[in-house]
């Protein structure tokens, strides 16, 4: 027997049972963004290297270690895409869809980092993500902050998440403060770990989102990126704060919380949880006004977030938040004889023109009946159809209820469409 080829490693597949999970959990996504007029924007898997690069930053994680790179046929560098941000960027500047102009996308699909699989945590993952250009106030800001809000509530999981914010300033002040921690970090050289030494001159700011417990108790007594801001980014902070207090959202200012890709600027956030085990970002975003230019546009504000959805549907099923999900099958058409399998997919195709969302399943393979009952129990389905040649001369069919204590009964073909219809409510 030859040996089974196996997926790569974190590279996972979706199964039936869980895809259901998943397909309602898309449904609220697309519905909540499509209530703000948000639009969808779909852009290809591989992009040049050098698109990532020039935007999330030679010194990270992501590109120092995690991004699929390869050279194509023709010697070009290319790399699977590792977040949307970017990439919604560039294909943004290449269609002209953002200078003077004012946009809200949102996208989903597969991204790729090759880092250490875990729970919730895979090499090919996916992303939801929302993009907004051409608005430089915080009241953009405080839109998608809410939006975000809205996803958590509908899906039953605010009270497993809490909301920190923070703000980076502006480019300038970001600079000034950039050189008061690097000479604190210098004060403190032999405290810190080798990957904080390797980054606190090429990006410091980094230093500051280490996972290592006694790096951080050295930052406790590092400046604050809040001491050294501008006054307008302070005004920005302060009227976004203003408006998260009117609409009632509760949140926590982090002075650490810096994110990590280099194109942030001002407002930072993230949603995290202590419901996946140790605490994990749910959902995260921030404001990147100098990317459009970065990237070879004209100078356009951005803001936006991205949430890992492989992170969500696990939180959901842990917390046993998923709720009703549909079944596979709402009818299943059980047959006697030759003639009614011939025509049963001839009424199949009439209960599903005449009977809107209606799901139904048409025994095939053959066998006796007492083979199609056990199909049609397995199936999901919330009843069966019984028909043969007598019932089609008569224009009748048998309805056999599966999942309730009912008497079957036989009626008209009419007469069952009326009875399908609160199958599909």
């Amino acid at each position: 027997m030859a040996k089974q080829i196996q997926a790569v490693r974190g590279m996972n597949d979706c199964l039936p049972g869980t895809t259901q999970v998943w397909q309602k959990v898309e449904d609220i996504l697309r519905k909540t963004v499509a209530s703000y007029g948000y639009q969808e924007i779909r852009f290809p898997i591989v992009e040049s290297t050098d698109l990532f690069k020039r935007s999330i930053g030679e010194v990270t994680d992501i590109v120092e270690k995690e991004m699929y790179t390869f050279e194509d046929r023709s010697g070009d560098s290319l790399t699977l895409r590792p977040e949307g941000t970017a990439v919604c960027v560039r294909a943004g500047n290449q269609n002209g869809l953002l200078y003077n102009q004012e946009q809200r996308f949102w996208y989903m699909g597969p991204m790729f980092r090759h880092e250490r699989p875990q729970k919730g945590r895979y090499r090919q993952f996916h992303q939801f993500g929302v993009e907004t250009f051409g608005i430089a106030s915080a009241d953009i800001d405080a839109e998608i902050i809410l939006l975000t809000a809205r996803l958590w509530e509908t899906f039953g999981i605010s009270q497993y998440v809490r909301l920190e914010i923070n703000s980076l300033g502006s480019n300038e002040a970001r600079a000034q403060y950039r050189d008061a921690l690097v000479a604190f970090l210098e004060s403190h050289i032999e405290q810190l770990d080798e990957d904080s030494k390797r980054r606190m001159h090429s990006n410091p700011l980094r230093v500051l989102d280490s996972k290592n417990p006694d790096v951080q108790a050295v930052l406790e007594q590092a400046p604050k990126l809040s001491e050294h801001l501008d006054d307008e980014s302070q005004a920005h902070f302060k009227n976004l704060c203003e408006r998260l207090d009117a609409a009632g959202v509760e949140y926590q200012v982090n002075d650490s919380l810096v994110r990590g890709l280099d194109y942030y600027n001002r407002t930072v956030f993230e949603w995290v949880t202590d419901s996946l085990g140790a605490q994990g970002t749910v959902c995260a975003g921030g404001r990147y006004d100098g990317l459009v230019e970065q990237l070879g546009g004209k100078a356009t504000p951005g803001v936006g977030f991205a949430m890992g959805l492989e992170r969500l549907v696990l939180m959901l099923q842990e917390l046993e938040c998923v709720g009703d999900i549909r079944r596979n099958a709402d009818v299943y058409v059980a047959t006697m004889g030759d003639e009614a399998s011939i025509q049963a997919p001839v009424i199949a195709e009439q209960l599903r023109n005449e009977v809107s969302g209606l799901r139904v399943m048409v025994h095939a393979g053959g066998g006796n009946f007492k083979k199609q009952l056990k199909r049609a129990d397995k199936s999901d389905a919330v009843v069966a159809l019984i028909f043969g040649e007598e019932e089609l001369a008569q224009g009748t069919v048998t309805v056999k209820y599966l999942r309730e204590q009912k008497e079957q009964v036989t009626v008209s073909f009419d007469e069952v469409k009326i009875l399908l219809q609160a199958l599909t409510v």
